[in-house]
């Protein structure tokens, strides 16, 4: 199974689209599935349902800081290189879906961003747009990050 399906699983499984990323990952990333749902729980919603920046996004960032390893605090130049993978994923993820905010990305799509988890739902899943954006992210933790 490729690791968009899996992170697409996860959310529609119910978990929102930062856990949902992530946990795809826990293998990759040496821990297991409950720490990181745990873990990514409070991004979902663009960071406790402010539509800030997109669970999906956060969950790249984390994703990739995680494979990162432990970088020695003056290490500039793994510091560089992980930034640099991050900002690659941010922008890719922003040149197909048009914006990297959970507010932005859920209007686009003529949905309400309401502040508070909704019921998920059949209605829920047809009109949300956010089973795209976890499989954009999970595809691109896959193809950056290898």
């Amino acid at each position: 199974m490729h690791a968009s399906e899996k992170a697409v699983g996860y959310f529609n499984q119910g978990y929102n689209c930062a856990q949902a990323t992530a946990a795809a990952f826990a293998d990759s990333m040496g821990l297991d599935e409950q720490t990181v749902l745990r873990v990514m729980a409070g991004f979902g919603a663009g960071m406790g349902g402010l539509r800030e920046t997109c669970g999906a996004v956060s969950a790249m960032v984390f994703v990739a800081g995680a494979l990162a390893g432990n970088l020695p605090p003056k290490d500039t130049t793994a510091k560089k290189a992980l930034y640099d993978r991050v900002k690659q994923m941010v922008r890719a993820f922003d040149d197909k879906h048009g914006t990297t905010q959970c507010g932005e990305l859920l209007r686009t799509a003529t949905c309400a961003a309401m502040p508070d988890p909704s019921e998920r739902t059949r209605d829920y899943y047809a009109k949300r747009p956010c089973a795209r954006f976890v499989a954009t992210a999970a595809e691109l933790i896959a193809t950056t990050l290898r």
